[in-house]
């Protein structure tokens, strides 16, 4: 206080901190702090920081908790006061502890970024600060830039953030698990049809863009996902929406190859599952040349018959046949059963474009049951649907006597 008697012109403001104050009797520690509340003179405009470590976290988050309530009740001239924690993270719950200190009573907390600081570290404000905004309680620190101070706080310190480290952690906003990922994938959906203007997604108590983070690593894919996390990828990086009876179908070939690998598989190395079991098998059989027409009649209930002509390569041998049908799939699954002799009994359909603007292309999914067993789903892509049905009933049928084959 000597040394600045003659500073009237500056803003000073004490702080005194009991360094030993979880481990003292809570009636000495007020009587210590209000002694010194008295030395510095402190009132209502000239507030002293009294700051109350949890040295070595001595007691759990609730027990610390209540120290700070009763210091706050107990503390004489408690206006003229500005009580402060100074957690630690001996036990692991320096975050809980800060939090429910607060709720207690107290207006400051000491910290460090990603809880630097002596033995297991001081709390971590990034945790702390963002678990408040999920709160709905603004704690006035931007972290809006979240891999920036990351960067920053390991170059300056040569300290790592680990990767399952809350809120900056790689991992943070990423689901191996499949139950996880098919929850992640129903929420971006419901946002998308509701239009909600809450963020309302499974299993992400925070929109990653609020902490600069991206959406698109959130589904990572490794032996553990499930049958949604690869559908997931597969919609949101390549525009593919497959249908939900050929998650499970698609789901087990992209686990097998997680557990060949031995690793998380990115999401090129998915893609190009599906390319080559869906998109390239043209063997046995191959669409050589095709034509479509239709015979249609007016009336209340009209009707109308396709007559199709094909050129078929079976095993490299061309053959020409023809059908009719209700429809382009029906005509050609006619068609099909009877170059390969086999009873093939359509399921289901659906179809999507995966590109805009006049260019656009369709894409086709088929469902066949052989023989009336085995069911196995076919997927053609063309500017033309009805050649995108035909070629999507063709890789159904090929994939099915590959499989009879092997």
């Amino acid at each position: 206080m000597k040394q600045t008697d003659d500073g009237k012109d500056m803003n000073i403001r004490f702080e005194y901190s009991p360094e030993s104050f979880s481990g003292t009797e809570p009636d000495f520690a007020v009587e210590i702090c209000n002694k010194v509340m008295q030395e510095l003179k402190a009132d209502k405009d000239n507030k002293v920081i009294l700051n109350l470590p949890s040295t070595v976290e001595g007691s759990t988050p609730n027990g610390y908790a209540d120290q700070i309530e009763y210091f706050c009740k107990a503390l004489p001239n408690r206006e003229s006061a500005i009580i402060s924690l100074h957690p630690h993270n001996d036990r692991g719950t320096a975050v809980a502890a800060a939090e429910l200190a607060l709720m207690a009573g107290a207006e400051r907390i000491e910290g460090t970024l990603f809880g630097n600081g002596e033995r297991t570290g001081n709390v971590d404000l990034v945790t702390l600060a963002l678990n408040l905004y999920t709160q709905a309680v603004d704690p006035e620190l931007d972290f809006s830039d979240i891999n920036s101070v990351k960067k920053v706080y390991e170059s300056t310190t040569k300290m790592i953030v680990g990767e399952r480290h809350p809120y900056a952690g790689e991992l943070v906003f990423t689901a191996f698990s499949g139950s996880h990922q098919d929850a992640i994938n129903k929420g971006k959906i419901y946002m998308k049809e509701s239009e909600t203007e809450y963020w309302e997604i499974p299993y992400l108590p925070i929109d990653p863009a609020d902490v600069g983070r991206e959406y698109e690593p959130i589904i990572r894919i490794n032996s553990q996902s499930g049958k949604g996390g690869a559908a997931f990828i597969m919609q949101n990086d390549f525009g593919y929406e497959l249908p939900k009876n050929m998650h499970p179908e698609f789901g087990i070939m992209v686990k097998a190859a997680c557990d060949k690998s031995k690793r998380e598989i990115s999401s090129e190395e998915i893609f190009a599952i599906f390319k080559e079991e869906y998109l390239e098998i043209n063997m046995p059989y191959k669409l050589v040349k095709h034509k479509i027409y239709e015979e249609s009649t007016e009336s209340e209930e009209a009707s109308s018959t396709v007559h199709m002509d094909c050129i078929i390569s079976a095993n490299g041998r061309e053959i020409s046949v023809e059908s009719t049908g209700n429809g382009p799939i029906n005509a050609f699954t006619s068609i099909m059963k009877n170059i390969t002799g086999m009873d093939i009994k359509f399921i289901s359909y659906s179809e999507h474009a995966i590109t805009a603007g006049s260019d656009a292309k369709a894409v086709s999914y088929i469902e066949i049951a052989m023989n009336g067993g085995k069911r196995y789903f076919g997927v053609g892509i063309s500017h033309n649907i009805n050649v995108a049905s035909i070629r999507a009933v063709l890789c159904a049928v090929n994939r099915a006597v590959r499989d009879v084959e092997k």
